[in-house]
């Protein structure tokens, strides 16, 4: 397997040809889970193979983008048959990378600790400070999509993301979770009627 080389290819293909008004899933968002996925990975005790495993996985996990906006799950997952066994990775791999990807889809149905990783890395952000701003980035993207809310409409819809969100690992429970729930008490703050 050549890990440096697969992960050349996503990353000059995301930096290249992303729509531009894809203001979410872009390309800080893959480096930003990639990262998150790592950190987590390692916190749940992950190495070596499964490690190099749960990388590709968070790089290739919105590759999709490239071809579809809805169902880019499905995408990503061609693209990762497509073109991971030209970096030598064997099919019992692909499977393993397909599965984590298709776990992200929502609502996240994660089935072992590699899939819930990469769950918790793709919506790391929501336990984090900047939180606000990603969320915004969300917004814009939809709005460029037919999909318009008002800021309140928005943050209605957040709350309700937040309310019913769980993370999955233990390690993402503990570092993530208590921030997630301050975020959610100030959305609430801001727009709920007491």
């Amino acid at each position: 397997m050549n890990f440096e080389q697969a992960r050349a290819y996503i990353l000059d293909r995301l930096k290249s040809e992303l729509r531009p008004d894809l203001y979410y899933h872009s390309l800080e968002h893959t480096v930003d889970v990639l990262e998150s996925a790592i950190r987590i990975g390692k916190l749940e005790g992950m190495s070596g193979h499964d490690l190099l495993l749960l990388k590709i996985a968070a790089l290739y996990h919105d590759a999709g983008m490239l071809l579809a906006y809805d169902g880019h799950e499905e995408a990503s997952v061609g693209i990762v048959d497509s073109v991971l066994p030209e970096y030598g990775f064997k099919l019992a791999d692909i499977t393993r990378i397909n599965n984590m990807i298709r776990a992200t889809k929502l609502p996240q149905k994660p089935h072992n600790i590699m899939e819930m990783v990469l769950c918790d890395a793709d919506l790391d952000y929501l336990g984090r400070d900047d939180f606000f701003m990603i969320s915004h980035r969300l917004k814009l993207e939809w709005h460029e999509r037919g999909f318009k809310q008002t800021l309140k409409e928005w943050y209605f819809g957040q709350i309700d993301f937040l309310s019913n969100h769980k993370y999955f690992t233990k390690s993402a429970i503990d570092l993530r979770r208590p921030k997630k729930i301050k975020n959610l008490r100030e959305v609430e703050a801001l727009f709920v009627t007491k």
